[in-house]
């Protein structure tokens, strides 16, 4: 006999865990079942730890930019203290036990247990079943995508979970990937010293962002003795128990004592019954509306949507799914127009909407401003590590933006400005208005708004 409740959440993730506790919250009776960690990828094995190894890496960086500007500095890199952090501030030796109390006391009754939908509005989760009245929310997100790459499965190679647990570094390692992930752990590790290789099928790095973010990335990473290989993917990888070779599509041989697999991520929904509620179990992604909804009385949040695999995404929509299932009146609609993104490099990438090779494939009449960093005036008096740009993408016929890049020192908080802009279609007349403070980074908003 199934029990009844109202809401039955599956995959307790950043999105899964705050829509299953605001529900509780609001007095609904709720099911939140995840039989890994609650919380998900972000404060274990992603945004928090990663952020933590990062600004420990650019506190290297810093110092090494002390002479000639305040005198002379040495620095000597130790992973140990970075390690220990993660492990005792970050995730409790991985231990998710506070999230979980945290959970319960809501209101949230927690099953550490998969879930699988066995109906229009039920759920089966062990040796219980559940019948959710007001519907079932899929917050299962994502796994590391592994490459069919030959000889690659069986051998000990690392995803993000083993880069971030790990209480040694290697001397070497080969990084199969150029997105975000995949830069923000080769610049950490090549500021502490391993030696890096990064393998990038692609043409450049960065792919999916302008192309004078790829430059600028590729630029600064070199500088940190990373190594590339773009445009060739690899073919081959063998692990003799010591040493890691990768095998180039064009005969390059690489080799190093570690190999990192970050390639993307994907969605795993084959056994989560999404037959029962009239959804192909062998989609990509789980496609949402406007109000998050995935099929009647179903919602999905957060990685599982294929809507930008980001955190802020997955809590943007937990709080389109709580209004809605809530049927609060006036509830808000998604739209991902303005969709913020940052990769964590030194210097930092932020970008917003569309790029420029989007707005021009989706017929736009576009413009661009450019302005660079070191050419502003805060960019001059940082000096050292100052690189970076401002580029806006206008959609010409309306006057607004659709799209920007910040790139800089402090790039992903320059990025707000333009995500406002972006998300509001403020004018660009009325951004040529605006008083920008002097001197800031934000400033060289105002130098690329000239060029346009």
């Amino acid at each position: 006999m199934a029990e009844q409740v109202d809401v039955v959440v599956i995959g307790l993730g950043v999105g899964g865990e705050e829509t299953a506790g605001r529900l509780a919250e609001a007095g609904l009776s709720v099911v939140g079942l995840d039989p890994r960690l609650v919380g998900g990828e972000c404060p274990y094995w992603g945004c928090v730890p990663s952020k933590m190894m990062i600004r420990a890496a650019n506190l290297i960086a810093e110092t090494r930019r002390v002479d000639g500007m305040a005198g002379t500095a040495t620095v000597r890199p130790d992973w140990a203290p970075v390690a220990r952090r993660i492990r005792e501030e970050a995730t409790d030796d991985w231990n998710d036990q506070v999230a979980v109390d945290r959970l319960v006391n809501k209101g949230v009754t927690f099953l550490r247990e998969r879930g699988t939908i066995t109906g229009p509005r039920t759920v089966k989760a062990g040796d219980r079943e559940f019948e959710a009245s007001r519907g079932i929310v899929i917050a299962t997100g994502t796994v590391p995508v592994v490459p069919p790459i030959d000889g690659l499965a069986g051998t000990p190679y690392w995803t993000n979970h083993e880069a971030i647990e790990a209480d040694t570094l290697p001397a070497s390692i080969l990084v199969l990937g150029g997105g975000a992930i995949g830069l923000e752990l080769t610049q950490v590790f090549a500021r502490f010293g391993v030696e890096v290789t990064v393998v990038e099928a692609a043409g450049r790095i960065l792919a999916m962002e302008e192309p004078e973010s790829s430059e600028l990335a590729r630029e600064a990473l070199e500088r940190d003795g990373v190594t590339f290989h773009t445009g060739t993917p690899a073919k081959q990888v063998a692990h003799d128990g010591e040493t890691f070779t990768v095998t180039l599509d064009d005969g390059t041989t690489l080799t190093a004592e570690k190999l990192l697999v970050a390639t993307g991520r994907r969605v795993d929904v084959k056994s989560l019954g999404l037959d029962q509620v009239g959804i192909d179990p062998g989609v990509r992604r789980v496609e949402v509306d406007e109000h998050v909804r995935a099929a009647d009385r179903v919602w999905a949040v957060g990685d599982v949507t294929g809507v930008g695999a980001f955190t802020h995404n997955a809590m943007y929509q937990a709080n389109v799914a709580v209004h809605d299932i809530l049927g609060d009146e006036g509830a808000p609609l998604a739209s991902y127009h303005a969709m913020p993104r940052v990769t964590f490099t030194d210097p930092e990438i932020g970008a917003v909407g569309m790029t420029e090779k989007q707005a021009r494939d989706a017929g736009l009449d576009v413009k661009t401003g450019l302005s660079q960093i070191p050419s502003s005036t805060r960019g001059w008096i940082h000096k050292a590590g100052n690189e970076g740009f401002i580029k806006l993408v206008v959609d010409d016929e309306r006057g607004v933006l659709v799209g920007a890049t910040s790139a800089g020192p402090t790039g992903g908080e320059v990025l707000g400005a333009l995500a406002v802009a972006v998300h509001a279609a403020v004018p660009v007349h009325t951004m040529q208005q605006l008083i920008y403070a002097y001197p800031t980074f934000h400033r060289a908003i105002g130098d690329a708004l000239k060029q346009l």
